[in-house]
């Protein structure tokens, strides 16, 4: 839950006009999650249930995975009005929504909004084929096929009949039990009776008293939210004072450099600068070199976070997790104080979790970093003197250099990019996931690479490690890995004739689709 916080703390520094939603399953316990995302400082929580999705689901998910939406809204609701946080947090729910009468159930239990899906989809043309997720939805509404788009012959005004028809039952229903808005309604559970169904015994048997429970509390709490948005403290971040000074070099694209000490509470440096530069400037963002932070101390988690194009962060000293997450653009150098009494490359500069989820831009750091080091990175650069455990996990592109040891598992499940790692030691043979990914010695051009980058990395952070390198380049060359992804098998020759046997079962599973 705390790795949460953090997320949606970074989404509101990106963005603080964001309301941040947080999806739950609808399951046993998902009320006691529900209040520990409230106090995470989410906006909106969404129980959904099981009955929905298009059923373009497996089937073991849709048979297996989550409850009725009921029930979940029931117990999310119970237990925020009962920790005093349901005024804090929008409750919605989905799962299989489909008339009035199921938005009035659900608002007596607890929601104040709620999902359509599959109904607006079928009010359109939707013929439930389940054939979503292969793009080949005979109506056109589930594919990019250009021939099949052409057969769609929905309008918006289904949508709107639909969704006037659903709105009036809901209208008719509120009538018929005195209430005149849908706040009256949330969490009324009196409104509500379980039915006795005749002839069923076994039906009958079921208690749906603790579903129906009145979670109102003596002291009369809230029953629905009444604030607008669930922020945090409102302590004012270092972004902000940031964002004030860098007001020029924002609007007017004039470089400027800032100096600034930073401590292990200013999260998410760089964000909300970031998230600036974004709104003004769409995803092209600044020249390269416009803004440039200095900074000196121990910085808390997400530094550079969605950093943008044109931005870079200089930190002397050392970061704690998320460093460079989901960052766009800019460069991130991290290095050691020049007083250190202590070699880089064998001690961490940088936590967990770094370079996750990135598209672009640069880190230099002049230490190690800790575990799952550019998991998911997908376009960004980085150059780092030893990683921990499964390294490059899930790293579809990007450049990764580690100039030291990795720990195990590295790159499992990496599907792109390409890493290079320096095997002093001749340890890495048994590190490494083979799972997806091959190893191999350097070529020239895979050795300009490497030596352009670690030059870059010692004018960056005068590292004493990468100094070491180039000055005995000749030896240390031959101690990297290239690391890459298996590359797939050629399709077969046109030329070479297909067995008949799979020809017949091709032939049957078409038929089967049709």
């Amino acid at each position: 839950i705390e790795d949460l916080a953090q997320l949606i703390h970074d989404l509101k520094m990106v963005n603080p006009r964001a309301r941040i939603c947080v999806k739950l399953v609808s399951e046993a316990g998902v009320g006691t999650v529900a209040a520990g995302v409230a106090k995470a400082h989410a906006d909106i929580i969404l129980i959904s249930g099981h009955d929905g999705g298009t059923g373009a689901s497996p089937l073991s998910s849709i048979k297996n995975a989550g409850s009725a939406w009921e029930l979940g809204i029931a117990e999310a609701q119970q237990v925020l009005v009962f920790n005093g946080l349901r005024n804090r947090i929008t409750l919605r729910t989905d799962g299989g929504m489909r008339t009035g009468r199921d938005i009035v159930a659900a608002a007596l239990l607890g929601a104040e909004e709620y999902n359509f899906g599959t109904a607006a989809l079928i009010a359109q043309g939707c013929v439930y084929v389940r054939q979503c997720h292969l793009n080949t939805c005979p109506v056109g509404i589930a594919t990019q096929d250009e021939r099949l788009r052409a057969k769609f012959k929905g309008s918006p005004e289904m949508i709107i009949n639909f969704f006037n028809a659903v709105a009036q039952e809901v209208r008719e229903i509120m009538a018929s039990l005195g209430v005149r808005a849908i706040d009256e309604m949330i969490g009324h559970t009196q409104y509500l009776k379980q039915r006795h169904v005749p002839d069923h015994p076994k039906a009958n048997t079921l208690d749906l008293s603790r579903v129906l429970l009145d979670a109102q509390p003596k002291d009369d709490r809230p029953r629905h939210c009444t604030i607008t948005r669930n922020d945090g403290p409102h302590d004012r971040p270092l972004d902000d004072i940031i964002l004030q000074d860098a007001h020029d070099a924002i609007s007017e694209e004039r470089k400027v450099e800032l100096s600034y000490r930073v401590k292990n509470t200013d999260r998410s440096i760089g964000t909300r600068v970031s998230g600036e530069i974004g709104y003004q400037w769409g995803d092209k963002g600044l020249p390269e070199g416009t803004l440039d932070l200095k900074l000196v101390g121990s910085a808390g988690q997400s530094l550079g976070a969605f950093l943008a194009k044109g931005l870079q962060l200089t930190l002397e000293g050392e970061a704690n997790d998320y460093v460079g997450k989901g960052m766009g653009g800019g460069v991130i150098v991290v290095r050691p104080s020049a007083k250190r009494l202590f070699k880089a490359h064998e001690n961490s500069i940088i936590g967990n979790t770094v370079l996750y989820g990135a598209t672009d831009g640069k880190l230099f750091a002049s230490g190690k970093a800790g575990e799952r080091f550019a998991v998911r990175n997908s376009g960004a650069t980085g150059v780092v003197e030893g990683v921990g455990d499964h390294g490059c996990e899930y790293m579809t592109n990007g450049l990764i250099i580690v100039l030291g040891e990795t720990g195990r598992n590295f790159g499992a499940g990496m599907t792109g990019g390409v890493a290079y790692v320096l095997d002093s030691r001749k340890t890495f043979e048994g590190q490494y996931n083979p799972a997806l990914v091959g190893i191999e010695r350097l070529d020239d051009e895979d050795a300009a690479v490497v030596r352009a980058l670690v030059e870059e990395h010692m004018n960056h952070t005068d590292s004493a490690r990468a100094q070491e390198i180039l000055a005995d380049w000749a030896t240390f060359r031959g101690h990297f890995w290239k690391v890459a992804p298996h590359l797939p098998a050629a399709p077969p020759s046109e030329a070479t004739p297909t067995p008949a046997a799979e020809t017949t079962i091709s032939e049957e599973v078409t038929a089967s689709r049709v």
